[in-house]
């Protein structure tokens, strides 16, 4: 560039207008060829909610490219040997702004980024963490993003335009059958892989020194929970949850940080009151259409974007209970 302006200073003696629209073409044109990944970012906030813990809180919102994407919770993991980052946003621009996050807090290498499964919001930002970081997620996950990954991307590109353009479909190299331990250096996390429930590819992280579970999208708090699996499956999910022994939880949407197992009470009720309006609706013989208006209505003064998704909820629950 500085080449470029000292060629410019160099022909204004000149006094030539050819001169001049060059030294500005080629000025534009330097600016006209930067990328999303050349520019200076502004890093992520994060919240520190215990030693060696952060979680960055997504919005509650739609994704659309005035968020960049940014609407799902991502955590950070730090032992003495590495990084473990969950989740990685909805854009790769929001992953390199979490990947500069990371830098002001830690030197340590990203050894893994695990994906609790494989909406959008939660893995768009993969790309930002290529090599050398190992990829982790459900048995299910691989199959679940090469199969829908193009769908998310044609589906999203109205709202979220040029942001799309870098995003890549990077599944894991390792994969969870039932359980998992990775070992950060004096620090071990437990991932364990889940039956269908929000989706067919959910994943848990558990920090065995802390306590601190991260849920991905099985637990939601405000935002409304969000069905694209089964809802026998998730609520049979929510009663195992239960069980472990965490003191805390990190949701994938809604309030970054929540006393456990209290946490999962609004969305048990949610998800039960759904079934049950659903059974009964599907016995009354009210057709999909109609139901899908009627069921769960109760519950929307306690969920945030009850309108974009509880339809949808209803409608996905009736075609999963009209055939028990």
């Amino acid at each position: 560039m500085m080449q470029q302006m000292r060629a410019c200073h160099a022909s204004a003696p000149l006094r030539s207008a050819a001169v001049v629209i060059l030294c500005v073409g080629l000025l534009l044109g330097r600016t006209a060829t930067l990328t999303y990944s050349q520019e200076v970012l502004k890093s992520l906030s994060l919240d520190k909610v215990e030693s060696g813990i952060y979680v960055h809180a997504g919005e509650i919102a739609l994704m659309s490219a005035a968020n960049e994407g940014a609407i799902a919770n991502l955590g950070l993991i730090i032992g003495d040997k590495g990084v473990a980052v969950i989740d990685t946003g909805g854009s790769v621009r929001e992953g390199r702004r979490l990947l500069q996050a990371i830098r002001q807090v830690t030197n340590r290498p990203v050894l893994y980024v695990i994906n609790t499964h494989g909406h959008p919001d939660h893995v768009f930002g993969n790309a930002a963490f290529l090599l050398p970081a190992v990829f982790v997620g459900n048995r299910n996950l691989p199959r679940d993003m090469m199969e829908r990954g193009p769908y998310y991307l044609n589906s999203f590109r109205p709202a979220m335009g040029t942001l799309l353009d870098e995003v890549k479909i990077v599944p894991p190299n390792v994969t969870v059958d039932s359980q998992l331990q990775l070992d950060l250096g004096h620090r071990l996390l437990t991932l364990r892989a889940w039956r269908v429930s929000h989706s067919d590819s959910d994943l848990t992280v558990f920090d065995e020194r802390t306590g601190i579970l991260f849920a991905g999208d099985l637990v939601f708090l405000r935002h409304i929970p969000v069905l694209d699996g089964s809802i026998r499956g998730w609520l049979t999910t929510i009663d195992e949850l239960a069980k472990i022994p965490a003191k805390s939880v990190v949701p994938g949407h809604g309030p970054p940080f929540a006393p456990w197992p209290a946490a999962l009470d609004p969305e048990r009720n949610y998800l039960e009151r759904l079934q049950s309006d659903c059974r009964d609706l599907i016995k009354r013989g009210v057709p999909i259409a109609a139901a899908s208006r009627l069921a769960a209505a109760s519950e929307k003064s306690h969920w945030e974007l009850f309108g974009e998704y509880n339809t949808r909820n209803a409608t996905a629950a009736f075609s999963e209970l009209e055939w028990e």
